[in-house]
């Protein structure tokens, strides 16, 4: 029986997003400067400018924007910004901030050059949004004294300061709040060699022996996302303690990863339900979104931010006018001619 993902899928083993147990570990193994970053090599080369550039004026930096899947780094990115411009950091997320009052409380707490960090900026509302325009474009936010006839709006100036935001679907900013972003980058899943970088710093964090192999393998099935890797890397540390000496070698790897039913991509059971079930129940796609969501028991948003990035990443499935369709790569990888000649039993 394959066992549902919960909780829009941060059980799964692959899932992009952190648990509450993995926080406190993930803030242990982020780096804290761009120098110890590793990837987005554009931005960051991009970022120390912008960052030089500001401090040359006297200014605060310009407002950030930071999109792309879960787990590639952009909270990482944004608390890093905020140690390089030597300043306070403020943390907050879109749905915490209920009301226009909430956001006006944070605004006028700031400090000259401190930094607001926004998380899933997407989900702000509208009213709290009307907010944010003057507060970034004048860096002032207006405010209603009393109520009825007698009510009165009221200005009040804030110290210069930096907004950065985060999301997963810059497509669901609206484009005002979007347009007064000065710096909007997209950080990309990462390469094979530097998920290897980032395994090798982070075995050293936490004190575990693995050789170039194990990491090799750890990385090809890492999904290209630094989060993913790093729990991964855990979980065979784990492995190894248990059933071995502790040290980390390829087949301890293969050992783990096979145990979790992981394969050589990063595909879990929850990843080859979903395209198995385009293959063998829609003849391969297309395949309407809420329908592929019905025939998998799961919530719409589960498939398009939790499964879909990386099986469009690695080509695997593609959107089309009609719906999802999957691909001749990925039906070569399962070694089918046909959708019609897949079964789900065969990998689950």
């Amino acid at each position: 029986m394959i066992k549902k993902p919960k909780d829009n899928g941060i059980d799964r083993i692959t899932s992009s997003k952190l648990d509450v147990q993995e926080e406190v570990m993930d803030i242990t193994l982020r780096p804290k400067t761009l120098a110890e970053y590793i990837g987005q090599s554009k931005i960051k080369e991009s970022i120390r400018i912008f960052i030089e550039a500001a401090r040359r004026r006297g200014e605060a930096l310009e407002h950030c924007l930071l999109y792309g899947p879960p787990g590639i780094g952009k909270t990482t990115l944004a608390l890093i910004l905020g140690n390089e411009l030597d300043t306070n950091t403020k943390i907050t997320s879109g749905p915490a901030i209920e009301r226009a009052g909430d956001l006006a409380a944070i605004l006028t707490n700031l400090e000259k050059g401190d930094v607001l960090f926004i998380d899933e900026i997407h989900r702000l509302n509208k009213t709290v949004e009307e907010i944010m325009y003057p507060a970034m474009e004048d860096g002032a936010i207006d405010i209603m004294i009393g109520k009825g006839p007698g009510a009165r709006s009221m200005r009040i100036d804030l110290n210069p300061f930096t907004i950065i935001g985060a999301t997963t679907k810059i497509g669901s900013l609206s484009s005002p709040l979007r347009g007064r972003f000065g710096n909007t980058f997209n950080l990309d899943f990462y390469t094979k060699e530097e998920i290897e970088q980032i395994l090798k710093r982070s075995a050293g964090i936490i004190g575990v022996e693995i050789d170039d192999e194990a990491i090799r393998e750890l990385a090809s099935r890492s999904r290209r996302t630094p989060r993913v890797a790093n729990r991964l890397l855990r979980r065979t540390r784990d492995f190894a303690q248990v059933k071995h000496d502790g040290k980390i070698n390829r087949s301890i790897v293969k050992s783990a990863l096979e145990m979790l039913d992981i394969d050589e991509l990063g595909l879990d059971k929850g990843d080859k339900k979903i395209l198995f079930s385009i293959i063998d129940k829609f003849d391969g796609g297309p395949v309407g979104l809420d329908t592929l969501a019905a025939a998998n028991s799961e919530e719409r948003e589960t498939i398009e931010d939790v499964y879909e990035p990386y099986l469009l990443q690695i080509g695997f499935i593609e959107r089309t006018p009609r719906g999802r369709k999957i691909t001749r790569k990925a039906l070569e990888y399962f070694s089918l001619k046909s959708p019609e000649g897949g079964s789900q039993d065969k990998l689950l």
